[in-house]
């Protein structure tokens, strides 16, 4: 294999236990692993080396390259909900080609995606194979991993379309040659499917306290739900999102601002969590608050992702998530702090806000204990009402879309055509989970990124930036084995 190291691409260069170190992940509980080193006899006679296998992928969601600087900007930055930000010759490295859809193959951040998720893969196939191997295995140990192995190239194939499809650690010849060449766009979804549906059948639907963070049957159903929406599997998008609010597990929080707060971390309307720590030693997702944090003399962060005047002026009057979701500069915060009356933006993210009075906080501002919410109720009474309505019911539609509505102080929708009810679906998705990594992917999915970007004087092309360029450096990598995506 040495001499054809020179086309494996940068996802297969992530063995931990071939190196000799295992990965620590971070958590309150179940991922305080320390990193340690180990010889491969005394790995197969250690009772935790289960654990630590399924802890280093877990660990992936924390990097600095998976959920933090790149992944906003590739999910919000690019999108009509938000600007660069920042001060104007501030780039971010690329941030500023992304809001201005400049960007190209060459661009920083979706070699960072590529790299991260594909790691997350390789650590979740290199624990698939030892695991077996191991005696007295969790047997819901390989279905965490399959979960979480989904949910990788679930972020990839939305970005990129169709990607390699890796399905074990690379050992041969024709394990190298299939990791630089790109399966199509089912394939990769079809392996999503796949692995979540094994998820979901095996995983515990409830986990103790000290394992939050953990996947559980919800987490699957929640993920399974959204890549059949994304696929227009209308009737089993609608089943998986039945199965969620008929379980009677999870419940809406009355108060849609405590979500993002601390003390809002695993509520009943919390269905999966990236789970952070700001206490000794802090742990959490690098750079994730201090990126968007508001900027200038007694600033927080470095201001980037900020809220458009477009989304802002979007929100119903009365809807209480707009508040809850957009602070402005020099408005004094829920804990007495006041943003920069002289910040650079005018408008800040609220929901990545982190309080360093009334918060857990130990003064590490790249690790804070602000959770990542990646899978909620809200959104999956969006998704049962899309799809509702694409499968004919417009009654059902509606009701589950003024579950929302309610929640957020608003009458029921107004809307009767079918035309005006997806326009309010798709108005409430906007408004209901602005700044959760959507936004993008949704005018993509969708169909409307172009009209909605051009509006905005963004030079969106048609049959081109629905998908993102595949990174330069991967096709140069494999020898240019790995192809274009259209128009780059």
């Amino acid at each position: 294999m040495k001499k054809n190291s020179k086309y494996i691409s940068i996802i297969l260069l992530c063995l931990g236990i071939v190196s000799g170190t295992l990965f620590s992940a971070c958590k309150k509980g179940f991922l305080d692993e320390k990193v340690r080193n180990q010889t491969p006899n005394d790995f197969f006679s250690n009772p935790e080396a289960p654990f630590q296998l399924v802890t280093a992928v877990y660990n992936q969601l924390y990097e600095w390259q998976q959920h933090s600087f790149s992944w906003i900007g590739v999910t919000s930055i690019a999108s009509d909900d938000a600007e660069k930000g920042s001060d104007p010759g501030d780039t971010g490295t690329d941030k500023d080609q992304l809001d201005k859809f400049t960007f190209g193959p060459s661009s920083l951040s979706f070699n960072e995606l590529w790299v991260s998720n594909f790691t997350g893969i390789a650590k979740a196939n290199q624990a698939l194979y030892y695991l077996p191997q191991l005696a007295n295995v969790d047997p819901s140990y390989a279905l965490e991993v399959k979960f979480l192995r989904a949910y990788y190239y679930f972020n990839l194939v939305r970005m990129f379309g169709g990607v390699p499809k890796v399905e074990k650690s690379i050992v041969t010849q024709e394990d190298i040659a299939k990791a630089n060449s790109r399966a199509s766009k089912e394939e990769i979804y079809a392996f999503i499917e796949q692995d979540l549906n094994e998820a979901m059948n095996g995983l515990p639907a409830l986990r103790s306290p000290d394992e939050y963070g953990r996947a559980t049957k919800g987490a699957a159903q929640a993920l399974l739900a959204k890549v059949y929406l994304y696929q227009k599997k209308w009737a089993m998008a609608k089943m998986m999102a039945d199965n969620i609010i008929n379980s009677g597990q999870y419940t809406l929080l009355s108060d849609y601002s405590k979500i993002w707060k601390e003390s809002g971390e695993f509520s009943s309307e919390s269905i999966w969590e990236v789970n952070c720590k700001g206490s000794d030693p802090n742990k959490g997702i690098t750079g994730y608050f201090v990126v968007q944090a508001p900027r200038g003399a007694g600033g927080l962060g470095w201001g980037f992702n900020t809220p458009s005047l477009d989304l802002y002026n979007t929100y119903e009057v009365g809807d209480v998530r707009r508040d809850a979701t957009i602070m402005k500069k020099g408005q004094t915060l829920w804990d007495g702090y006041t943003v920069n009356t002289t910040a650079p933006n005018e408008r800040y993210n609220y929901k990545s806000y982190i309080s360093k009075t009334l918060e857990t906080f130990n003064g590490n501002d790249d690790q804070t204990t602000k959770n990542l919410r990646i899978s909620r109720l809200g959104e999956i009474y969006l998704i049962k009402a899309e799809a509702e309505l694409e499968i004919g019911d417009t009654a059902n539609a509606k009701a589950a879309l003024n579950v929302i509505r309610n929640r957020a102080g608003l009458a029921n929708t107004t809307a009767i055509t079918i035309e005006e009810i997806r326009d309010a679906i798709y108005h409430e998705r906007r408004v209901e989970m602005a700044f959760e990594h959507d936004r993008m992917f949704d005018l993509m999915r969708t169909g409307r990124a172009g009209a909605t970007l051009r509006k905005l004087g963004i030079p969106f092309v048609d049959g081109k930036h629905e998908l993102f360029p595949i990174p330069q450096r991967q096709i140069d990598m494999s020898a240019g084995k790995l192809t274009q995506n259209p128009g780059y």
